[in-house]
């Protein structure tokens, strides 16, 4: 447990701070510029993250969203619930994962029609030999044939949002004390290191995207998509009252305190 908490802490003091939520869209979109600009100008070696079959990419990036909406969950219940005492307040929160499983699946519906209406199926990997016969990716892979199209990158969108949205919830850990002695205590420690290695492997993964995988444009919009549906969001919407909310603040709580004491 002693080791647990102390990498909570690491945690804490490096994915709670106010500069992290501040600058980490920045960076995410340095890294993705400069990733492919490396891919075109100086293409690194071939290596065991570049092979779409490696663990992180299979286990994890694969079901991104998954990961991400299972760890929020019991995240936001308990913590919101601890600062808040409100069972209809925690429902309203958690009203985000619903809302984030909308824009996962809007998203990549978009990018898959996309895909559809502008590819045509080929011969070969180098685009020889148009098969007009085949309508559809799905036909064209079935008969052996190689589907191109523009594909924005769905894992540029997806880790983008998925990061994004997990450092916004652990903001929340700025408000949250428990007592080390309580089950509550160790729940909420394990869901901090949870949630915060699953954030270093969103960013890894991502910064792997952008040198090994995907054209430029197909990037930018991936990124893109997820910088906006992060802002529309967190940015935008949940600050306004007809809303999920934004994770609790001592300010926000002092006014409800207020206004129950009236």
């Amino acid at each position: 447990m002693e080791h647990l908490e102390r990498c909570e802490w690491l945690l804490r003091g490096t994915l709670v701070r106010a500069a992290v939520r501040r600058y980490l869209p920045w960076a995410l979109v340095a890294s993705m510029l400069a990733g492919s600009l490396l891919k075109e100008l100086s293409p690194l070696p071939e290596s065991y993250l570049s092979n779409k079959r490696n663990v992180l990419n299979v286990y994890f990036v694969k079901v991104a969203w998954a990961w991400t909406f299972c760890l929020l969950l019991p995240f936001i219940a308990l913590t919101n619930y601890h600062l808040t005492g409100k069972a209809g307040l925690v429902l309203r929160r958690l009203s985000t994962l619903l809302v984030g499983t909308a824009i996962w699946y809007i998203c990549t519906s978009i990018f898959s029609n996309i895909e559809h209406y502008t590819g045509s199926c080929y011969q070969s990997p180098a685009l020889e030999g148009v098969r007009k016969e085949h309508q559809s990716k799905q036909q064209c892979h079935q008969e052996g044939g190689f589907w191109h199209g523009f594909d924005i990158s769905g894992h540029s969108f997806l880790l983008t949002f998925c990061a994004l949205m997990i450092v916004e919830e652990m903001s929340v850990l700025h408000e949250v004390k428990t007592d080390r002695s309580h089950c509550l205590h160790t729940a909420i420690t394990t869901l901090v290191v949870a949630l915060g290695i699953l954030t270093f492997i969103w960013v890894l993964m991502f910064l792997c995207t952008a040198v090994y995988f995907h054209n430029l444009s197909q990037k930018v919009f991936g990124t893109l998509f997820g910088l906006l549906s992060w802002y529309g969001t967190y940015r935008f919407w949940y600050p306004k009252a007809f809303s999920p909310g934004l994770p609790p603040q001592s300010c926000s709580l002092n006014l409800k305190q207020d206004s129950y004491k009236k």
